[in-house]
């Protein structure tokens, strides 16, 4: 909970904002991230992978939204979580 308040306050556009596309984008990457490290122990867990894809499918579908929207926001969202090198 601590680390979503830190994403949130890191990524927000206006002092009341908790659910730009920026800060969704964060939250889902760190998700992905701890699921990633959750299978490097539990190779089998297939349950657990079904809702992966679907994390990642919802980041990829805010990341080309905000590529549409508005390109100087993405980049800067794309630096920030060292997404696509």
């Amino acid at each position: 909970m601590e680390k979503k308040q830190e994403l949130i306050s890191k990524f927000r556009t206006h002092p009341s904002d908790t659910g730009s596309p920026e800060i969704q984008i964060a939250i889902l990457s760190g998700r992905i991230s701890q699921l990633n490290a959750h299978f490097e122990k539990h190779k089998k867990d297939h349950g657990s992978r079904h809702g992966l894809l679907k994390i990642v499918g919802q980041r990829r579908k805010l990341l080309s939204y905000l590529r549409q929207t508005s390109r100087e926001r993405y980049q800067r969202v794309l630096g920030a979580l060292g997404l696509r090198k």
